[in-house]
């Protein structure tokens, strides 16, 4: 299969523009859309859209107390699904909760989630990954800038953009407890990234992603292509849910509030994973699903 967005081959990071659609339904049936035509403006435009208010306070509390209950059961349990931070035994985030626990298997199966992804990505769709991140006050560390997308396509196979993650927020997001921070327009651009993939990378890429991760200049056209960076903050229950190539990070959080959210990732049926693109070997299933794969489709 050809490399429509290769990555990790050069000594010098190159910008390269999007190939694919960013909405895969005919813009035309705007109106058959589960959300708004100005939502779906706001997402083709920016890459992204927070929808705020999204679950109730009772469901908030629910998937909070799922997430620590989950993370008190397993805390000093060794797995490899079960990423620590780099510098202490804290846990970072869980992997594949969506396999692995029938609470959040219900929650990745929600209808008014997959209604949205369905008509962003113009198919049926599956969970690519799943994942609870923990940002505890005071210690909770930082992801660093990158696209998904690169990584998934490097490491993964992912062929095309064609793939959509949603965070759902799980405690109160302010401008200064580490918030996810997105690029606008960013998606538009693929940031060939420089430095050579080892085999399994991903066990240190989870810590602290040092790989796939852009240079300075190139954050610094994009930042200005955009118009700067936003930041989507509110109550615990909003979702944000952004195109996989949107560029994305977080700072540490050094303030007393934390910050944690259930992060799911949805891909079309139309774009399997093939072999990586690094021409490594693949990552684990419960960081990239290949072989389960339940299908929520129109009918579910």
């Amino acid at each position: 299969m050809e490399d429509l967005y290769p990555s990790r081959q050069n000594n010098q990071p190159k910008i390269l523009k999007r190939k694919d659609p960013v909405i895969y339904t005919d813009r035309s049936k705007d109106n058959q859309a589960p959300i708004t035509k100005e939502q779906l403006d706001s997402y083709e435009k920016n890459g992204f859209l927070q929808i705020k208010n999204f679950f109730s306070e009772d469901e908030v509390i629910d998937m909070q107390k799922a997430i620590f209950e989950l993370q008190d059961s397993i805390k000093d349990v060794a797995s490899d699904k079960v990423i620590r931070e780099p510098e202490s035994n804290d846990i970072r985030s869980i992997f594949h909760v969506h396999q692995d626990d029938n609470y959040f298997q219900d929650v990745a199966n929600d209808k008014r989630i997959l209604d949205i992804v369905r008509h962003l990505l113009g198919s049926d769709v599956y969970v690519h990954q799943s994942r609870i991140n923990y940002k505890p006050g005071f210690k909770g560390k930082e992801f660093d800038w990158h696209s998904d997308f690169e990584t998934w396509h490097v490491e993964d196979g992912m062929p095309r953009m064609r793939a959509i993650s949603v965070s759902i927020a799980l405690s109160d997001n302010y401008s200064f407890n580490g918030p996810l921070m997105l690029i606008p327009g960013s998606h538009n651009y693929f940031v060939s990234c420089v430095g050579e993939t080892p085999d399994n990378n991903y066990k240190e890429s989870l810590k602290k992603q040092k790989l796939g991760v852009p240079d300075e200049e190139s954050l610094r056209e994009l930042t200005r292509i955009g118009g700067g960076i936003s930041v989507p903050t509110g109550k615990a229950g909003s979702v944000t849910l952004f195109e996989s190539n949107t560029m994305h990070g977080s700072t540490s959080n050094i303030t007393p509030y934390p910050r944690n959210n259930l992060f799911m990732v949805y891909n079309s049926v139309k774009n399997r994973l093939v072999e990586p693109f690094s021409g490594g070997e693949k990552r684990p299933e419960y960081i990239a699903v290949r072989e389960k794969q339940p299908v929520y489709s129109a009918v579910n």
